[in-house]
């Protein structure tokens, strides 16, 4: 029976350090940590909550989100709301993403 040695099986997260780039993208994201953030997704609804962490496939959590939706019945508020808590968007449905931040912070972002 063959063995493989454990240190091919684990990275160790070295090629950030050696990467002057992903050191300012990673920067530039924590400035984003507990930020309001909108997301829009393909269905229209749209979630505001806290920035809470993403991970290296785009996905976005969350934190304290409220859900707003569009009625389509006769009422008085044409946007119907619920409370979350933490969630997680996926990449893939993302279709818009705001934060509440200055015009010189959101510039610095477009290149992440």
């Amino acid at each position: 029976m063959e063995q493989e040695s454990g240190g091919s099986m684990v990275q160790d997260g070295s090629n950030v350090e050696s990467n002057p780039e992903s050191l300012d993208h990673i920067g530039k994201v924590r400035k984003l940590l507990f930020r309001r953030m909108l997301i829009g997704i393909k269905d229209g609804r749209f979630f505001l909550g806290n920035f809470y962490c993403i991970d290296k496939q785009g996905n976005i959590i969350l934190q304290d989100a409220v859900e707003y939706r569009s009625t389509r019945r006769s009422s008085p508020s044409p946007m119907e709301q619920r409370c979350l808590g933490l969630i997680l968007i996926p990449n893939s449905c993302r279709v818009s993403c705001h934060v509440d931040s200055t015009i010189d912070e959101q510039l610095a972002l477009l290149s992440v």
